[in-house]
């Protein structure tokens, strides 16, 4: 009986202690910032402190990352605004527009909505341990100011953005370092290996994917996010460990659609933070380097959004727990979590202060968003042949939350896209609209705007995007209101029973998943090299063909499964003679084998660009790759078909053995791929490719004074010679494999002057021309070098070839229409 009392009383002590609200330090048993924080315990400690404070905190998982880590909000807010914290959304989206019940918003005493976000870049992680001082210094019973501040705000802490980029520089960092830190900058622990921890599983920057949102973290929380719309978004970072602080007000250049009271009130943030920092001696800046124009940042995916959206950046990565600086100090994660600690706290306080103004401007931008104010554009058409490509910017728009239907008065001109010319609307087939009188009304015109506005050239990212063209469909932009009704989708895919065999469209992505499917199946594919007529039909080259001779046995009800589950139509054939064309057992119809792909990984590889080939591989086409280091390929090569050679120095392979092993591999009937980089390492082999010089004696400036320069104008002096992401209209062979399912035409995203000579032996597939510009900033004096070059090519070596790539077709994988001309250098080319 004694033993039951005391068992009874240790559960008892046990649930109280549980049930008691901790600090950090507390909680973890150290001080926050002495040592890392695994992303774990900082879920443990949230729900902890939701535990003891269950009137005033609510945790909720959103989602897990690739890796399986839990992804969580924590809501935080005062007891009475808790309870109807779902009432409290609900309101907010009514002052958007976005929610239809028809219930009238009430602006008079609504809360703010300011929504801390943490720690996106895995190894900057000090923000994460910042955000569990912020969440006890919100709850704190002793913390009087806090209760006043959130009498006006609801506050929502999303502690870790990038479990998996956080946990992988953590383990590695403490694996790395001794007993007490070592503040030698060029010890060990302040040398992060490859790929680092900045990226998530795939190597994915998340703070480049909020609008694009092709990783599952960021799907996840964007779903949540949207179904908010927060007054107030910050995003967290960390920048090389030398540099202060930083906070708002951003860098020019600003978006256009960015309103008045966005920019002043990130002023008024700013110098908010300013006297916090100003009073304990903290060095910081503003208004340089971090600018608001490319829409899938942290901070300008909510400003397009409604939300006064900000970077805060603390001067941290590969500083471990301490580093010493430039200037002698030693910077430790103590001070860094300190810093974004007390912005954070800033942040809330003048929000707070500031709710009510920034209620009814939230309101107020909606407003204008619905009546499409400072839309130059007031509808977008977009028509294609294929169905999927209507379907792809579908669910681009589902994603951001932008309405769409279609238009019934086809009767209207509008700019043309593709030819930048005021036309008449010709309808290829299906049709998506989208009225820029509607919430997002501001997102649409960010995301489809034919010419980027660029109010200063100095900026962080890329400078052109328009849908139209990263997606690769035609689309006009009218400047006349049409009646949007309800989207038609297509017709539902039907089977077919052919005793012979079936044909498949070859025109979209969805095309060469289905391939990838019936490939890995055992069925056996093959594809017309031309164009050909059955049955008084006309197929284009690329078309799919999959017959019942030499099959397998269940070939019909595979391929029939593969069309509905990428809605792809097949048509039945009955017989392999062609009305128009070559017949299918010619030498024009090519038997497609599955191969084994190899991608090159490791030091010599850029992380992001092998990361965004094995996420295609592995969550679009859901084909099978290998990753190899490229500082180690040995005798391995002879195992694979396809060696993939993304972005990166290969400084490794730049000798004769490395380089005699990777010809021998092409004379033998292994293809190279090489993209970016790689293409310009492959120049180097003598294998047919020879990159062009820029070099122009004529166009040298001989005024001998042109090159006298004033120091304070060094940063705008390189900007003539440089190029931010511009759009740029390709040529395309489309008759060769590397370009079908292609118009004769293709936009790339130019990030540099690399263009390669015209190949003599072998096939020009992607030329850049006089008049290839389309949109986007490139320098006066690098324009007229992006000319009069090969972008794509293919050339044949033994029993092998190479394919070049010159520019990024997968960029960050929102370049949608770049994705089937890597398909095709990896299925179709050389077969």
């Amino acid at each position: 009986m004694r033993k039951i009392f005391f068992a009874i009383l240790l559960l008892q002590v046990c649930i109280a202690h549980a049930q008691t609200l901790q600090s950090p330090d507390q909680f973890l048993g150290y001080k926050v910032g002495t040592e890392f924080t695994k992303h774990f315990k900082i879920v443990d400690y949230f729900k902890a402190v939701a535990a003891a404070k269950p009137d005033m905190v609510k945790v909720e998982k959103y989602g897990e990352t690739y890796e399986g880590r839990d992804l969580m909000l924590a809501y935080i807010a005062l007891p009475e605004n808790l309870q109807k914290l779902d009432a409290i959304r609900l309101n907010n989206l009514r002052m958007a527009g976005v929610n239809k019940d028809k219930m009238a918003p009430v602006t008079d005493g609504a809360p703010a909505i300011v929504w801390l976000s943490y720690n996106v870049h895995g190894n900057e992680p000090a923000s994460s341990e910042a955000a569990m001082k912020v969440l006890y210094a919100l709850v704190d019973p002793n913390n009087k100011e806090t209760k006043e501040w959130l009498k006006n705000v609801v506050v929502i802490i999303d502690p870790c953005i990038n479990p998996d980029g956080r946990d992988r520089y953590v383990n590695w960092y403490n694996n790395a370092a001794g007993a007490t830190y070592n503040p030698n900058p060029s010890a060990r622990e302040h040398q992060e290996p490859w790929p680092q921890g900045r990226t998530n599983h795939y190597n994915f920057d998340l703070n480049r994917d909020w609008a694009w949102q092709t990783q599952i973290e960021t799907q996840q929380r964007l779903k949540k996010y949207n179904e908010w719309l927060p007054e107030v978004h910050v995003d967290y970072h960390e920048q090389g460990y030398n540099a202060p602080y930083y906070f708002a007000p951003a860098a020019e250049p600003y978006h256009e659609v960015i309103t008045k009271w966005q920019r002043d009130f990130q002023t008024q943030i700013g110098k908010n933070n300013a006297k916090y920092f100003d009073t304990n001696g903290w060095l910081y800046f503003t208004k340089e380097v971090f600018d608001l124009l490319y829409p899938s940042y942290g901070d300008t995916y909510p400003t397009y959004n409604g939300s006064i959206g900000m970077t805060y950046e603390q001067g941290g990565i590969g500083a471990g727990l301490g580093v010493r600086t430039n200037d002698g100090d030693t910077l430790t994660l103590v001070d860094r979590a300190t810093h974004h600690y007390t912005t954070s706290m800033s942040t809330i306080e003048i929000s707070a202060k500031n709710a009510a103004r920034l209620v009814t401007e939230f309101k107020k931008y909606f407003d204008d968003n619905r009546n499409a104010i400072g839309s130059d554009y007031k509808t977008y058409v977009l028509t294609a042949k294929d169905p999927n490509k209507i379907q792809a910017v579908a669910k681009l728009l589902d994603a951001n939350g932008i309405e769409y239907g279609n238009v019934s008065n086809t009767a209207f001109r509008g700019y043309n896209y593709f030819t930048g010319k005021e036309e008449a609307y010709s309808e290829e087939g299906y049709q998506l609209a989208i009225s820029a009188y509607q919430p997002k009304s501001r997102m649409v015109k960010v995301l489809f705007e034919p010419k980027s506005f660029i109010s200063d050239s100095a900026t962080y990212d890329i400078t052109a995007w328009a849908v139209p063209y990263s997606y690769g469909i035609k689309a006009y932009a009218l400047k006349e209101k049409l009646d949007v009704g309800p989207f038609k989708t297509a017709a539902a895919i039907t089977n077919v029973a052919a005793d012979y065999g079936l044909l498949i469209p070859y025109t979209s992505m969805n095309a060469v998943k289905l391939l990838s499917n019936l490939l890995q199946q055992g069925v056996k594919v093959r594809y017309s090299e031309k164009p050909f007529t059955y049955n008084g039909k006309n197929y284009a080259q690329g078309t799919l063909i999959v017959l019942k001779g030499n099959n397998i046995q269940n070939w019909e009800q595979l391929t029939n499964d593969a069309c509905k589950q990428f809605n792809v139509q097949a048509d039945e054939v009955e017989s392999g003679f062609v009305d128009k064309g070559a017949d299918f057992g010619s030498s024009y119809i090519h038997f497609i084998t599955a191969p084994k792909v190899a991608l090159l990984t490791g030091r010599d590889v850029y992380s992001d660009a092998a990361g965004e080939v094995w996420s295609f591989f592995d969550n679009t086409l859901n084909y099978p790759v290998t990753q190899l280091n490229a500082e180690n390929i040995g005798n391995t090569l002879s195992d694979f078909d396809i060696l993939i050679m993304p972005n990166g120095s290969y400084n490794s392979l730049n000798n004769k053995e490395a380089q005699d092993k990777i010809k021998a591999f092409i004379k033998n009937g292994g293809k190279v791929i090489a993209l970016e980089k790689g293409a310009a390492f492959i120049a180097g082999m003598d294998l047919g490719f020879k990159l062009k010089s820029n070099d122009d004696d004529s166009a040298r400036n001989k005024d001998e004074y042109a090159d006298l320069k004033k120091y304070a104008d060094r940063e705008r002096d390189v900007l003539p010679q440089s190029i931010s992401g511009a759009i740029y209209k390709v040529e395309l062979d489309n008759t060769h494999p590397l370009a079908f399912g292609y118009p004769d035409f293709y936009y790339t995203l130019k990030q540099d002057d690399r263009l390669f000579e015209f190949l003599k032996d072998g096939w020009n597939v992607g030329v850049l021309k006089k008049a290839g510009y389309t949109s986007g900033f490139a320098g006066s004096k690098i324009k007229p070098q992006i000319q009069d070059g090969l972008l794509f090519g293919a050339v044949e070596s033994g029993k092998g070839s190479v394919v070049i790539i010159t520019d990024d077709v997968l960029f960050r994988l929102f370049w949608e229409n770049g994705k089937m001309l890597f398909s095709n250098a990896v299925f179709l080319v050389g077969q």
